[in-house]
């Protein structure tokens, strides 16, 4: 059986806020937790792309950029029963090809088990690891 066309829109107003906090806080390792006001605020300050199958949002995807020379792709995600349709692959094309992002010397990510998406569009390990760092917070959303 063939998937449902995936429409893709980067307008913000889109958005289902709700589902995207929803999935984000409850079902991934690295924003369970977080308040929906943070993500709103992400939100405002990112270029985003919704994936939505007949009116319905079913993917996600955000990039912290200046659109000038470097990006970070980060909160992807396609929701359960909609993976394996290519709707990801989709995602990603739509999100590379976006005018912003034209020209920018570095995208960078980080995914725990999904290389295989982002392979295919270009994505590699870092060249040189040593130069990168990182001020991380793992319990940052964690209440007391």
């Amino acid at each position: 059986m063939q998937a449902a066309e995936l429409t893709i829109s980067s307008d913000k107003a889109d958005l289902d806020i709700e589902m995207i906090h929803a999935f984000l806080s409850r079902q991934t390792a690295w924003a369970k937790g977080m308040p929906r006001d943070t993500l709103e605020r992400a939100i405002a300050g990112s270029l985003c792309f919704g994936g939505y199958v007949g009116g319905r949002q079913i993917a996600f995807a955000r990039l912290i950029t200046d659109e000038a020379t470097f990006a970070y792709l980060c909160d992807v995600f396609v929701l359960p029963d909609y993976r394996g349709k290519g709707y990801a692959s989709s995602l990603m094309k739509h999100v590379f090809a976006s005018p912003s992002l034209t020209g920018l010397r570095r995208i960078v990510l980080v995914t725990t088990d999904a290389h295989h998406v982002y392979r295919p569009h270009g994505f590699r390990e870092l060249a040189n690891p040593e130069r990168y760092m990182e001020l991380h917070d793992p319990d940052v959303y964690k209440t007391a």
